[in-house]
C-alpha cells in the first residue's frame, strides 16, 4: 500500500512505521491520521508482524501536534466530529490493537503527538525529547484522549497540572513520572525498541493479544478487568500455543508459537 506521509518498513516480524512530514516536524494532519489507521489495520491483520514500533522522520519531532491549520475556523460540532474521529480511527484502535505497539519518541511530543504515543501500549524515548498537551494556550483542550490517557499513566494531579499549565517534560522527568519506560540516546532509540520487540515476538501472540484486553479492561467504565482476566485466561487453554507452550516446557525445549 503507497502512503504519502508515512514510511512501513518490516524486518524480523518487526513493523517499524515512520511518521514522514519532516518539514512539519510530522504534524498530524487529516490524511496523515487516516493513513496511520489504514497502516495499522493492515499491519494487524499480517500474520507475520508480531510487534509494531512507531516513530518520526529527522532527530528534531516525534509528533509536533496536530495540524491547527486544518481546525482553527471549525464551530462546536466541527470540533466534536474532529475529535470523534480521531478517536474511532486512529487513538482508540492503536490502544486496542491486538499486535503490540511501542511508541518511540525520538523528538517532540506534543499535543496531537504525545496522544498519540500514550495511545501506544508503552513507550521509550530519545534523551532529547520533550512531550506536554498545550492545547490550553489554544484556547482548547486535548482532544484525542489525552486528558484521560494521560491521568491514567501519571496520575489525576500530574496530569491536572500538566494540561493546565501546558508543561513540557523532558525525557527523564517522563520517566520519573512513569509516562515513558526507558531513555536512550537519540542514536539508540531504534535499537533499543527493537530489542524489546524481539522479544515480545518470541512469545505467544495470542496470550500476549489476551494480555493487552485483560490489561485495557481495567480502565473502561463499567467494565470489571479481574472478571475479563478470569475470561480471557481461560480462552487461552483452547489455543495451540497453550499446548505448545506447555508440551514445551515439560519437554525441556523452546517453544515454537504458530499464534493459533
Amino acid at each position: 500500500m503507497d502512503y504519502n506521509n508515512i514510511l512501513v518498513e518490516t524486518e524480523e516480524s518487526i513493523a517499524i512505521l515512520t511518521i514522514n512530514r519532516p518539514n512539519q516536524l510530522n504534524a498530524l494532519n487529516s490524511e496523515t491520521i487516516s493513513e496511520l489507521g489504514k497502516a495499522f489495520k493492515a499491519l494487524e491483520a499480517d500474520n507475520t508482524i508480531k510487534a509494531i514500533i512507531i516513530t518520526g522522520s529527522g532527530t528534531k519531532a516525534f509528533v509536533a501536534g496536530a495540524d491547527i491549520k486544518e481546525f482553527y475556523q471549525f464551530d462546536v460540532d466541527q470540533g466534536k466530529e474532529l475529535a470523534l474521529k480521531g478517536h474511532q480511527i486512529l487513538f482508540n484502535l492503536i490502544e486496542n490493537l491486538t499486535t503490540p505497539v511501542i511508541g518511540a519518541i525520538n523528538g517532540f511530543a506534543l499535543g496531537g503527538g504525545l496522544e498519540l504515543a500514550m495511545s501506544c501500549h508503552f513507550r521509550l524515548a530519545s534523551d532529547n525529547a520533550k512531550m506536554g498537551l498545550p492545547e490550553v494556550t489554544l484556547g482548547v483542550i486535548p482532544g484525542y484522549g489525552g486528558t484521560q490517557r494521560l491521568a491514567q499513566l501519571v496520575g489525576k494531579g500530574r496530569a491536572m497540572e500538566m494540561i493546565m499549565t501546558a508543561k513540557m517534560l523532558s525525557a527523564n522527568d517522563a520517566l520519573n513520572y512513569g509516562l515513558v519506560n526507558h531513555v536512550t540516546t537519540q542514536e539508540e532509540l531504534l535499537d533499543a525498541c527493537k530489542k524489546i520487540a524481539l522479544k515480545i515476538v518470541k512469545n505467544s501472540p495470542v496470550a500476549i493479544s489476551s494480555a493487552i484486553r485483560a490489561i485495557n479492561a481495567g480502565y473502561i467504565d463499567g467494565i470489571n478487568g479481574f472478571e475479563t482476566e478470569i475470561e480471557e485466561f481461560g480462552k487461552c487453554f483452547g489455543t495451540e500455543d497453550f499446548k505448545e507452550g506447555t508440551t514445551a516446557f515439560i519437554e525441556k525445549r523452546k517453544a515454537v508459537f504458530s499464534g493459533k
